[in-house]
């Protein structure tokens, strides 16, 4: 099958970004397959989806991700059959339980638990979806109803079924993960992976936990591609990000980014970013990302070495790009050289 393409757009920065249904339009008529939308602790996943849905017609609309501390299920389920109502079934529910520093010091919550408050989370969701029979689940993470002898509460809650009839049961949930049990997770339970690096030259550090994947299980690939006749420029930026991630992303001795990057190979360089970086020397940090990390897991230079190394991704069992074009032209261009 062809490789798909999807727009990210990401949360917001300081603002909103310029042009955002100009832009969604432009996609949809270059044949991107979908428009992706994330949240942290500024801008919400939900809400541009349904601007930019109300303005297109045929464009997927996808969230990557909704962190799954921001919502209860119920809610999230309800955000998702609502969209997908006025959408006419175009939205891709990709959830996540992001990372501690978010869920603790923005939401307030504990980030105990993550893989099993995410089989839970899901679970709920779909039998919202479902609607088969008044939504229960006993808990421990989420207690549906809650129960009678809870703290506070008045001994009235009872189980309910959505008042909307949802559009799509099987809507489509996709997972954001990283560690080997979350992106097996995910393979059992979700119709999609978002996975956060991945290298085409290195597939056997994901091939047992996306064993068991369904035929049709898409896994869809932020890819950070740099349109650039300056390769050094371009793996710049690359380098930049990842030296944040694996270097300022999480703690010392708990940085999942940082873990990931080990995994694909990378352990010693992976050590000398994080001392670096936690020592506050990041211009170091920063150089000290190896060229090779860059050229696996992303796609930088002139269009002709792209299309080259384009080939390796194509063969793998990625199934799709997002993208974050700078310009009119790299969304152009982009479209070009992965759509054909």
């Amino acid at each position: 099958m062809a490789m798909k393409l999807g727009l990210m757009l990401g949360y917001w920065g300081a603002q909103p970004p310029k042009d955002l249904i100009g832009t969604a339009k432009r996609a949809e008529a270059l044949g991107y397959w979908g428009l992706f939308t994330a949240e942290a602790y500024g801008s919400d996943a939900l809400t541009p989806l349904a601007w930019v849905g109300a303005h297109t017609e045929k464009i997927k609309l996808g969230t990557a991700i909704v962190q799954i501390s921001a919502r209860t299920p119920t809610a999230t389920a309800m955000h998702a059959l609502t969209l997908d109502h006025l959408s006419n079934g175009r939205l891709i529910l990709g959830v996540g339980v992001s990372g501690p520093q978010v869920v603790e010091g923005w939401y307030g919550q504990p980030f105990d638990k993550p893989l099993a408050r995410t089989r839970e989370y899901i679970k709920i969701v779909r039998q919202v979806l479902a609607r088969e029979a008044p939504v229960s689940n006993p808990g421990p993470h989420y207690q549906v109803p809650y129960p009678e002898d809870g703290p506070g509460s008045w001994g009235l809650g009872k189980p309910l079924k959505p008042i909307t009839h949802p559009l799509r049961a099987d809507l489509p949930i996709y997972l954001g993960a990283e560690g080997p049990k979350n992106v097996a997770m995910a393979a059992e339970l979700c119709d999609g992976w978002f996975p956060l690096y991945y290298s085409p030259w290195r597939e056997e550090v994901y091939a047992e936990s996306i064993a068991g994947r369904p035929d049709d299980f898409e896994i869809m690939y932020p890819m950070q591609m740099h349109i650039t006749d300056d390769v050094d420029a371009g793996r710049l930026e690359v380098k930049k990000n990842l030296a944040l991630y694996l270097g300022g992303m999480g703690a010392r001795d708990r940085n999942f980014h940082n873990e990931l990057a080990v995994r694909l190979g990378f352990a010693d360089a992976a050590k000398k970013i994080q001392d670096l970086y936690l020592g506050g020397k990041r211009a170091e940090a920063v150089a000290a990302v190896p060229d090779e990390f860059v050229d696996e897991i992303a796609l930088v230079g002139p269009k002709d070495r792209i299309k080259q190394r384009l080939a390796a991704w194509e063969d793998s069992a990625v199934t799709g790009l997002m993208v974050w074009p700078k310009t009119e032209e790299d969304l152009n261009t982009c479209a070009e050289l992965i759509l054909g």
